[in-house]
Formats: structure tokens, C-alpha cells, sequence
């Protein structure tokens, strides 16, 4: 095991180049099942998570070759398991994702819950709504268990707009008999991509970036050749790192449209950028300050499905205020646990009342002072990193499993930008 040492106080600087977008990566990885054909991917970050799908793809059956960094080959000739192995699964969240594929493919899916973040209640209930619908049944006890004889399109309403449900439902839904209406889908940048990367294998589809979507199921899918869009959440990191450490940051390789709905919530704290075709860049300049809303009231930062503010940025956003001048209202929705990372925060100097399992008020600029901190989840291991590097002193960070989870050589990024932080084994 390994933990972070990280000296705070010091600027980051320089470039990088955005990696490609986990959330997209997932799913699209396992629509590599839904055709025998060799599907090529391209711009597939290095992360625990991608690493955890490969050898889920393996264990089911695919010929998986890396063809160079980032850039995987994967063929299904057969699916020699429907059963994706426990010790995976328990790993990563977006795991389940692998349900309509194979319900697609052969008419059966067996799993484990998936594992992944403890950031609380995590339902299933929407992905099960939408597969039931399709014509599968479905089991819970114990294990989940999908089974069908044949899917059939149907009109779906969503009771959530669920990322990881919608994704299930379209790609079920790419080889089921007739077409299928998919109303309250969640339209976020990687879910477009899962759509785009299914209509390159001859999948149709119709409102892509919409909240209905409409799928004319296909009786066979073909290989493909696709690009993996950028990580617009690994963006919002370093432009909130860049900011509360005081550096200046240029990102290369982003999508400025889907900058937009970030630009209006880090703008509530001062935090701007400039944008030249598709490199960001984060000046050093910047007075870090809560911009008030109408009669001097405190502004709210809330996250909402797309093109809302991502609930993914909220655990960030939280430790950026910690180093803005004056006060703002942290609400993140979706997560009851979420937010219970902030008590590590005021440990160390912060000015934070969590005003309930949602909600936070953070005053600041605080001087935050080292300690050892345990990251609970991705985002909020991130946003720990940021508080490390914000503070005096030298901090310990564990369980560093978790950010690696999301962020690509996420150490080696940090010291080519001037950050004082290296890796320390531990018993």
C-alpha cells in the first residue's frame, strides 16, 4: 500500500492535455460486447477503472490489445460468461453498465451490486424500471439476475435521469425488436458519446444530447473506430486547483461548449478563464472572491443533471471557497454522504457549517493547516489533494486507491506542474 505526501504552498504551473472522459469510458468499453467485430477506442485514460472493465471484457470473453497508450483493440467473437466476476464487480460502480449489453447480446446478465464510491445510497431501482420495460426480468436477491428471451422496444419514462440507466437502456435497446422512446434521459457529454459511438456501429438513434432519445432497434452491430470525448470533471478539477493554490494553468485537448455550464458556477467565485480554440487557460491574475447575487445576497453553487452544474465538481468547489473571499452555499442533491468529507476540512482551519447531509456554507480565505486525511471517494480524495496543497505543512493522504479510480497518473501530472507531491509506501 502507498499513501500521498504532499507539501503544501506552491503554485501550480504549466500545461497538460485533458484525458479522456472516464464516465464515457465505461460504457463504452462494454458496448464492445454488443458486436463480434473488432471495435477500435481511442483516448481511454489510464485509471483503476478502465483497468477493472478490461478484465472484466477478458473474463467474459474478449480479445483485448492495447495498441498504444490510451488507444485499446477489442473483439467478442464469443461471450464465453454471462456472469461478470465478484471481485470486479465490487470495484467499480459503473460495472453495472455491462447489464444491457449482454442482455442485448445473449439475453442474460449475472452480477453482483456494484461497488465503487461510498458517497451513500446509490440506486439501481431506474436501471431496472427502464431493462423491465425492454422485456427483461429481473432478480434481486442477493445477486442481480436479467434474463430475457428476446427485448422489445418500448416507451420508457425515466423516474430519474439517470446517466448510468440511460446508457443501459440504449444499448439494450440497439438490438431489441421495433423502437423505444426514452423520456427523461440524462444528456451528459458521455452518454452523447456512448450514443455517437453505437450510430458509428450502426445503431439508430435520434436526439442524441436531448432529454427523450429514440432507438430503432438493429439486428446486428458492426466494429467501429471511435474517440473517447475529454474529461470535462478531471478539467474542473485542475481549473479548481489552479485557482485555490494561486497558479496558472493551460489545458489542452477540452470541448469549449461543455465549459459553459462550469464557467457560470466557478465565475460565482471569482474563478474565470480564457478559451483559444480547444486549449483553457487559467490565469494567475484573478481576484478570488464571492461574486454576490442580486441585493448582496449569498450566492448557491448547486448541481443538477445536464447542462446543469456536475454533482461530481461539488466536493471541489467546496475546497476552492475555503481559499475565496466570502461566503457561498455549497447544495449537492444527489448524494446523502457526499458532503461529510468537509469535517476533515474544518480539521484543518476551514470555516465550514454543514448545515445537514447536503448542504454547506464555506467562508473563507481560510489558512488550512497539514493533516492526515483518508479519502472516502473519488471526487472528495481530489478535493483533499487540493486542500493538501493549499496548506502549511506537509499532509499525509490514504486510501488513494479511490482518486486513482478517476485521475490518470494523477502524481506525475502534480510534479510536472511544481507540486510537492510524491508517493511514500506504507505497511
Amino acid at each position: 500500500m502507498y499513501e500521498y505526501l504532499i507539501e503544501g504552498g506552491y503554485p501550480i504551473q504549466g500545461t497538460i492535455t485533458a484525458s479522456g472522459n472516464k464516465n464515457a469510458a465505461l460504457p463504452c468499453l462494454a458496448a464492445t460486447l454488443l458486436t463480434s467485430e473488432p471495435v477500435i477506442l481511442h483516448n481511454i485514460p489510464e485509471i483503476q477503472d478502465t483497468n477493472v472493465m478490461l478484465e472484466i471484457l477478458q473474463f467474459l470473453g474478449a480479445k483485448v490489445e492495447k495498441l498504444s497508450k490510451h488507444n485499446w483493440k477489442i473483439q467478442c467473437d464469443e461471450i464465453v460468461s454471462k456472469e461478470l466476476p465478484r471481485e470486479f464487480t465490487k470495484k467499480v460502480r459503473g460495472s453495472i453498465v455491462f447489464a444491457g449489453p449482454l442482455l442485448g447480446r445473449t439475453g442474460k446478465c449475472e452480477m453482483m451490486p456494484p461497488g465503487g464510491d461510498v458517497i451513500g445510497r446509490r440506486r439501481v431501482d431506474t436501471h431496472f424500471l427502464a431493462l423491465e420495460q425492454l422485456g427483461a426480468n429481473i432478480s434481486a436477491e442477493g445477486h442481480f439476475s436479467f434474463t430475457a428471451n428476446k427485448l422489445k422496444g418500448a416507451d420508457i419514462f425515466l423516474d430519474e435521469a439517470s446517466v448510468t440507466a440511460t446508457e443501459n437502456a440504449v444499448m439494450a435497446a440497439a438490438l431489441a425488436e421495433g423502437e423505444t422512446i426514452i423520456q427523461n434521459a440524462a444528456s451528459e457529454p458521455h452518454v452523447q458519446d456512448i450514443c455517437k459511438m453505437l450510430v458509428t456501429m450502426g445503431a439508430d438513434i435520434t436526439g442524441i444530447g436531448s432529454n427523450i432519445i429514440r432507438i430503432k432497434g438493429v439486428k446486428k452491430l458492426h466494429g467501429c473506430e471511435f474517440t473517447i470525448g475529454p474529461d470535462y470533471i478531471e478539467i474542473g478539477s485542475y481549473i479548481g486547483m489552479a485557482a485555490a493554490t494561486k497558479g496558472q494553468i493551460t489545458i489542452k485537448g477540452i470541448r469549449p461548449e461543455e465549459m459553459r455550464p462550469l464557467k457560470y458556477s466557478f465565475s460565482k467565485l471569482g474563478i474565470t478563464w480564457k478559451i483559444d480554440g480547444d486549449e483553457l487557460t487559467v490565469p494567475n491574475t484573478q481576484e478570488l472572491k464571492v461574486n454576490t447575487d442580486l441585493g448582496n445576497a449569498i450566492p448557491k453553487i448547486d448541481d443538477m443533471p445536464w447542462p446543469g452544474f456536475p454533482a461530481d465538481l461539488t466536493s471541489i468547489m467546496t475546497v476552492v471557497a475555503t481559499q475565496v473571499d466570502g461566503t457561498v452555499l455549497i447544495f449537492e442533491k444527489m448524494f446523502e454522504s457526499r458532503m461529510f468529507f468537509v469535517d476533515k476540512l474544518i480539521s484543518m482551519g476551514a470555516k465550514i457549517t454543514l448545515c445537514d447531509p447536503h448542504r454547506a456554507v464555506v467562508s473563507g480565505p481560510s489558512m488550512l493547516h497539514h493533516d492526515h486525511l483518508v479519502s472516502p471517494d473519488i471526487r472528495a480524495g481530489m478535493a483533499m489533494v487540493i486542500a493538501a496543497m493549499c496548506a502549511h505543512g506537509e499532509s499525509r493522504i490514504s486510501n488513494v486507491y479511490q482518486i486513482e479510480r478517476g485521475y490518470e497518473d494523477l502524481v506525475g501530472r502534480l510534479q510536472g506542474l511544481g507540486a510537492h507531491i510524491k508517493v511514500v509506501e506504507v505497511e
